[in-house]
């Protein structure tokens, strides 16, 4: 059971309260307490439990009175009540009113664990599927790769995975970070909790930090009703915040105080909201040049910066295109339902002597497109894009370092496009098959003006 769980317990009987909260302690809940319905109320609003569990009969407000008002209110959190020996019609009557289930006094102490257990996982299995809905790819794919350099990156991720400790992705956009966030997740003791991935460039700051840490009803025009963030979704889980170099000042001081006391507040929230979190973190930014420049926080970079894995561009691993490519393929066939069960040896060469701006996810794309629109069993070079079907192969030159000689066909392959364009730059990157902001900062690393 994750010791994220928060449980409320409301009893007006101060000793059954004191028994109730040494129980869930014992497994490793925490909790909070009310002493009767309006208390508990009062403390519903300000920091919704993980579960609740719910005296009948109190003075003031009785647990049906209670349940009444939280099912007007909307709230999805299970419910357990607590009746005496005897008065199970009560019962019955609180699960009409939406509770999850009852347990009777005098306290059986295996009885209650079960039942408190069945609500937590049921509540994390609501949780999952709520987060699944909103993942807009639910692809997932394994880490593919038989090269030193990724296997070092596999070893170190592997090495994290076995801790709670932050860590920080590095690499080009297209080498695979969401990919090392979600092994990492799987490879940990939270594998069972939800994973949780944003994009911290595809939103404004304002809509960016309601997705992040959720919003109260009547925050701001719009909000007609309570909104829980990813981060407050995924407690006890795995955050991935991508483009974290991307993230507005404001925000970073959020996620600072996130990391530094594992606590935030919802937009418009007055109240605290604790959560247990792993935080993985990537960018294709040099944050260090970006801390150098005030751009991004120097105390955030450092606590994101805790285990920093720095993941090869894929033409620096030439041998990982095989495997690749050929996994795509089965993936891709299956998925079109194509009986295309290998790649020619030319088809092969083709990629492997490609320079893949891209990385793994231009890589992707190609092969994807190749089984959309191949015709044979097996993919040849005509099924290739004509960028790489049709790319001269690169010169020998015994003066060139293999980077420099890298570097050297790339400016070639931009001026060339440049010039096929008259200087378009956006035409210049669709000519390409790159994406037009990646374009850019190719044409600034390269120094072309």
């Amino acid at each position: 059971m994750t010791s994220s769980a928060r449980v409320l317990i409301v009893d007006d009987a101060e000793p059954a309260r004191r028994l109730l909260q040494v129980r869930l302690r014992a497994l490793g809940c925490e909790v909070a307490l009310a002493a009767d319905g309006e208390e508990a109320l009062a403390q519903i609003t300000k920091h919704e439990p993980t579960l609740l569990l719910l005296d009948l009969q109190m003075p003031k407000m009785g647990g049906i009175e209670v349940l009444r008002h939280l099912r007007a209110a909307g709230t999805a959190f299970p419910v357990v009540v607590i009746t005496a020996h005897g008065s199970i019609e009560s019962a019955v009557a609180a699960m009409k009113e939406g509770a999850y289930d009852f347990i009777t006094k005098p306290l059986d102490a295996n009885h209650f664990d079960i039942v408190v257990r069945k609500a937590l996982e049921s509540e994390a299995l609501k949780r999952n599927w709520e987060l699944l809905a909103a993942e807009t790819d639910s692809r997932h794919r394994l880490i593919t790769g038989k090269s030193a350099a990724i296997a070092d990156a596999v070893d170190m991720a592997r090495k994290a995975a076995a801790s709670s400790a932050t860590v920080l992705l590095l690499g080009e956009s297209g080498t695979g970070k969401e990919i090392f966030a979600r092994a990492i997740h799987t490879w940990s003791e939270r594998k069972n909790q939800p994973f949780v991935a944003i994009n911290c460039v595809g939103l404004s700051k304002e809509l960016l930090e309601s997705e992040l840490f959720g919003h109260e009803k009547g925050a701001f025009t719009g909000a007609d009703q309570l909104k829980k963030g990813k981060m407050e979704l995924a407690n006890g889980g795995t955050v991935f915040l991508d483009e974290i170099g991307d993230m507005s000042a404001e925000l970073q001081t959020k996620l600072l105080r996130l990391l530094q006391l594992r606590e935030f507040d919802r937009v418009g929230g007055r109240e605290p909201i604790r959560v247990d979190l792993r935080i993985v973190a990537a960018t294709n930014r040099d944050l260090d040049s970006a801390v150098k420049e005030n751009r991004f926080r120097e105390d955030l970079y450092h606590r994101l910066n805790v285990i920093a894995i720095t993941l090869p561009p894929l033409r620096e691993r030439a041998e990982d295109i095989a495997p690749l490519a050929e996994h795509f393929l089965r993936r891709f066939a299956a998925e079109s339902k194509k009986n295309l069960t290998a790649l020619t040896d030319d088809a092969l060469a083709k990629l492997t002597a490609y320079h893949w701006p891209g990385n793994v996810r231009e890589l992707g794309n190609v092969i994807e497109r190749a089984v959309v629109l191949g015709t044979g069993s097996t993919l040849t070079v005509k099924d290739l894009p004509s960028r790489i079907a049709n790319a001269a192969p690169l010169a020998p030159n015994d003066n060139l370092s293999y980077r420099e000689a890298m570097e050297s066909t790339r400016r070639a392959l931009v001026m060339q496009a440049l010039a096929q364009t008259n200087g378009n730059r956006a035409a210049a990157a669709k000519a390409l098959g790159l994406h037009e902001k990646y374009f850019l900062r190719l044409i600034k690393t390269l120094g072309i003006k």
